[in-house]
């Protein structure tokens, strides 16, 4: 069922930029041609995101007028996905640790966390949760049919931990495809199981990995030292 009610004002506003600001292709110059906003249904409220979309004017280029977003913007949520991917996190926690039925998710969520959300929401947001965890890099030809053609990966690393003592997903995405690479729950954000989790994904790759981008934690950082020495992160 559509969602009859108006969604409220954001809580907060972010500006989001590309860090990029080459081609990844050709290497010239990209235009910040123009913008998109999205409102994002987080764990801490609503957020509005205004994503600045950068293009490259070269005629030759294979990516020519093709739309590059902020690196960023994944970290919020799932492409044409409202509700952020905080709250898929936190579905797929307590629907596996507690073994919640959805009636009793729908319940958790809507007063514990304040959230509006109707129960299909619920279901969907747990298939999306089932999907995230079934990507595989068993089938490279995927990976291959996503990278190789435009010959190189910038890698993005977020890890989403919803609550304290609970699982952390970590989603392993290319900035300039928008995929999702990999991604997996772990007990620990560990540096050592962190770099294993890049080593996979750059073992699966026949393109090389030509940045990182994650927040500063420090434990990522060292993981990506530590699995992808020299690359810039």
């Amino acid at each position: 069922m559509a969602r009859k009610a108006v969604r409220g004002k954001a809580d907060s506003e972010k500006t989001l930029t590309s860090l990029r600001k080459n081609c990844p292709e050709c290497g010239n110059r990209m235009w910040s041609d123009y913008d998109n906003w999205r409102t994002i249904t987080t764990l801490l409220g609503l957020v509005g995101l205004r994503l600045k979309v950068r293009r490259c004017h070269n005629e030759e280029c294979s990516r020519h007028l093709k739309p590059y977003r902020p690196e960023a913007e994944g970290r919020y949520a799932l492409p044409q996905h409202e509700f952020g991917l905080d709250v898929i996190a936190l579905l797929g926690t307590l629907r596996y640790s507690e073994h919640l039925s959805v009636p009793e998710l729908h319940q958790r969520v809507t007063g514990e966390y304040g959230l509006s959300i109707s129960e299909r929401t619920v279901t969907n947001l747990l298939d999306r949760y089932d999907e995230l965890l079934a990507v595989s890099l068993a089938d490279d030809r995927r990976l291959k049919r996503i990278t190789n053609d435009q010959g190189r990966v910038i890698l993005a690393l977020d890890g989403l931990q919803p609550d304290v003592g609970h699982e952390v997903l970590w989603v392993l995405r290319d900035c300039i495809s928008g995929e999702i690479l990999l991604a997996r729950s772990l007990l620990s954000g560990r540096q050592e199981d962190l770099a294993e989790l890049i080593r996979t994904v750059d073992d699966a790759l026949d393109v090389p990995i030509e940045g990182v981008v994650s927040d500063g934690q420090n434990s990522i950082r060292k993981a990506v030292a530590l699995a992808l020495p020299g690359v810039s992160h």
